[in-house]
């Protein structure tokens, strides 16, 4: 009896992560993964595990992270898409990296972190595609640089604390996130260089009250 429960929650563990595994390869949207899910945590066989996972090829070799072959552009060491597949882990892009003109991302049980401060733009739009189910995407930016958000969420939620002042430059790179985020979070701050979360919340606080100073200066006497 006790080797029975073993094995089926050895057997339980795989086709979970195989349905992860499926879900980060597009082959079946987020709905289907949560239906197979659901059935897996409530399945009493092994029998029942075997057949979700039945129609799906065996699993590739693989880690977090799915790099699409570079094409030719004109920077030789950007490449034009990038797949990056986060599940049940957690990856962290920081200081220089070069970042792709699509850059598509997926967390599952995960986190991500893209701090664009050093990170090497191309010219125009770079567009960022998440899908987020019950994971966290933190993307760090720095003053100036543009952004345009398009994200949905549904039992989640989507931060946005980056100030671009009026006069930014409209010559200067833009990124625009694009997608959806299910039971996790995308948080998306801004950090002038080296600032740490804790220095860049005091700045905020302080620029906060500066502002309001000001504003109550600006107002006519008596009002």
């Amino acid at each position: 009896m006790t080797e029975s429960l073993v094995a089926l929650r050895d057997r339980r563990e795989q086709v979970i992560r195989r349905l992860s595994e499926g879900y980060a390869q597009d082959l079946f949207d987020v709905d289907e993964l949560e239906r197979r899910l659901d059935l897996a945590h409530g399945a009493r066989s092994v029998a029942e595990l075997d057949a979700m996972v039945r129609d799906l090829a065996p699993a590739p070799q693989t880690t977090a992270l799915v790099v699409a072959g570079p094409t030719a552009i004109d920077d030789p060491q950007r490449l034009e898409t990038k797949r990056q597949r986060v599940i049940m882990s957690s990856v962290e892009r920081r200081g220089r990296w070069s970042v792709p003109r699509e850059l598509d991302l997926r967390v599952l049980w995960g986190h991500a972190e893209l701090d664009f401060r050093d990170a090497s733009l191309g010219p125009g739009v770079t567009t960022i595609h998440v899908r987020v189910l019950m994971g966290n995407v933190e993307v760090i930016l720095p003053p100036n640089l543009g952004i345009d958000v398009d994200v949905s969420s549904f039992a989640g939620a989507v931060t946005e604390r980056h100030r671009v002042p009026t006069d930014a430059d409209p010559s200067r790179p833009l990124i625009r996130i694009v997608g959806s985020v299910r039971f996790g979070n995308l948080e998306i701050t801004t950090r002038l260089p080296h600032e740490s979360a804790r220095d860049a919340y005091r700045r905020e606080k302080r620029e906060t009250k500066e502002l309001a100073r000001a504003a109550r200066k600006a107002l006519p006497p008596g009002g």
